[in-house]
Formats: C-alpha cells, sequence, structure tokens
C-alpha cells in the first residue's frame, strides 16, 4: 500500500516539474520565470525529503537546508534587482 502512496507522490511531483518547465519556456516576463524557479526549487527540495523519509536518513538534511536557502536567496535577489518598469502589468487606474 505505501508503495502505491509512494508512486502517487512521484507522479504528482513530476507533472507539476513538468508543468512548471512549459510554463518557464512559454512565460512572457521575468517575474513569471523567478517564480517558476523558485516553485521548481520547492518540487526539488519535496522530491529529496521524500526520499529521505523512504529511505530513513537524515544525510539529506544539509541537502536540504542548502536548496531552501539557495531558493530563498534567489527570490530576494531577483526581487530585489528586478526593474518595474520592466513588469507587464495592466495599467491602474488613476
Amino acid at each position: 500500500m505505501i508503495e502505491v502512496v509512494i508512486g502517487v507522490c512521484v507522479a504528482v511531483l513530476g507533472l507539476c516539474a513538468l508543468g512548471l518547465v512549459v510554463r518557464m519556456t512559454i512565460g512572457p516576463t521575468v517575474l513569471d520565470r523567478a517564480l517558476t524557479f523558485d516553485m521548481i526549487v520547492s518540487i526539488t527540495i519535496i522530491g529529496l525529503a521524500l526520499y529521505g523519509a523512504i529511505r530513513r536518513e537524515v544525510d539529506t538534511l544539509p541537502m536540504l537546508l542548502v536548496l531552501t536557502l539557495l531558493g530563498f536567496v534567489g527570490s530576494v535577489s531577483i526581487a530585489r534587482f528586478i526593474d518595474p518598469r520592466d513588469v507587464d502589468d495592466e495599467e491602474a487606474p488613476s
């Protein structure tokens, strides 16, 4: 029974990652691509945590911490250095 649950989790993570890669490819703005990169990092973290839970290993914990830090620093740096004029938002009524 647990093998079925693991298989479903892996399949859902794979489908989400595939959808995010497609979204990153067709994303019209830099913010779309930054968000999909952040989500891909999150899916990688979830997959690594699932692997560690299945194998009952704690060796994956440092990798989880590094990936979490990478995702956070990447998101903050993109948010910090993005030019607001490059964002294609709808015009706000004045």
